[in-house]
């Protein structure tokens, strides 16, 4: 069949973007302004599906984790954080060891750490968590610390960012999130969050990873000032980084939440959080993984956005902090129960992962 007969298009700007995802050519920089432009959200949606289903079938993962942000203490001021507190705010907070290893269990396969550049914490007291995490649950996988954490910690201990990780390495880290990355844009960089490293350190931070042996994550910021092109090049410039130094397990799209920071009236719409998905689907076809982050999509969205092009869910979070901070509407929490539920109504198989993308179980 020929790529019209395949896909009925309303927008037949996109026509000539199938027949490339068909042919196997890969999507330039126009290919992913149309798509983001393009009202036609059927089309865009089957177009990122196909190529989802090409790296993975019909699964859809999730994994058994809990987020732990153990202070929003933090010396920077970025626009867009309603989580961030200086001391002597009333939502200023540092949790003890005692009260982190009461958050963890051994039904997690992953824990996930970030939180704020605490303007008194030492390397040490960062190091600490990782160790006390993995003598007490020595079975969960631990992802930890930004580019933009890592980056704290060689600069407050005076160190280079190879020693940082080694270091950590050595008490228990296993991955990197993909957080920090904002939007790589030097307009919105010095609008928004000035004080916080640019883009190429952040990338700098991660090709140093990926090297060591570290897989990461990558994200995008959105929803607030960046533009469309700015989108685009963020997505551009994460595949370039791929193509040198693999190591990005998958890219989680992250949908600004406003709350009280001035830079949006209101979130993204289903429609454009949509879009965004599937066009990360389709330029980043160097990543396995698409992420609908139900935690900032919400759970009607981020299932929608399983026949999108998003392969990942995330997982059961436990206590997502940063977020909710902002107002975000969705749950704390969620189930595994519920997870499974939501990957079944969007018509996928759910697959239990750990944080490494190991498949544990799958629910056929």
């Amino acid at each position: 069949m020929t790529a019209q007969e395949e896909i009925i298009f309303q927008d037949e700007a996109l026509i000539p973007i199938w027949e490339r995802v068909l042919s196997g050519r890969r999507l330039g920089r126009e290919d992913g302004l149309a798509v983001l432009n393009s009202w036609d959200l059927t089309a865009i949606g089957k177009m990122a599906d196909h190529v989802k289903r090409k790296k993975s079938g019909d699964r859809v993962y999730f994994v058994m984790n809990r987020q732990i942000n153990p202070t929003n203490l933090c010396v920077l001021d970025c626009t867009f954080c309603d989580f961030a507190a200086k001391p002597g705010d009333d939502h200023a907070y540092e949790m003890s060891m005692d009260e982190i290893l009461e958050k963890l269990g051994d039904e997690l396969s992953e824990v996930h750490i970030v939180g704020g550049l605490h303007p008194t914490w030492k390397f040490e007291d960062y190091l600490n968590i990782v160790k006390r995490i993995r003598e007490a649950f020595p079975s969960i996988q631990i992802k930890a610390w930004t580019a933009v954490e890592i980056d704290w910690f060689a600069r407050i201990a005076r160190i280079s960012i190879e020693e940082v990780l080694e270091r950590l390495r050595e008490v228990g880290l296993q991955s990197l999130p993909g957080g920090g990355a904002e939007v790589f844009s030097e307009r919105v960089h010095e609008a928004t969050f000035k004080h916080k490293m640019g883009a190429e350190r952040w990338f700098e931070v991660h090709r140093i990873a990926h090297e060591m042996g570290f897989p990461s994550n990558a994200t995008l910021l959105y929803g607030h000032i960046e533009t469309y092109e700015e989108r685009v090049d963020h997505m551009l410039r994460l595949r370039d980084a791929q193509d040198e130094t693999p190591g990005f397990m998958s890219f989680i799209p992250l949908a600004l939440q406003p709350g009280n920071t001035g830079l949006a009236e209101r979130q993204a719409s289903a429609i454009e959080d949509l879009r965004t998905v599937a066009c990360g689907r389709l330029l980043l076809d160097n990543f396995d993984h698409i992420k609908s982050y139900w935690v900032m999509l919400g759970e009607e969205t981020a299932s929608v956005a399983l026949n999108f092009g998003a392969s990942d869910l995330d997982g059961t979070i436990g206590e997502e902090k940063i977020a909710h901070y902002a107002q975000a509407k969705s749950a704390i929490g969620l189930a595994r129960d519920k997870l499974v539920e939501m990957i079944r109504e969007a018509g996928k198989v759910p697959a239990e992962r750990d944080a490494l993308y190991n498949v544990l179980r799958v629910y056929d």
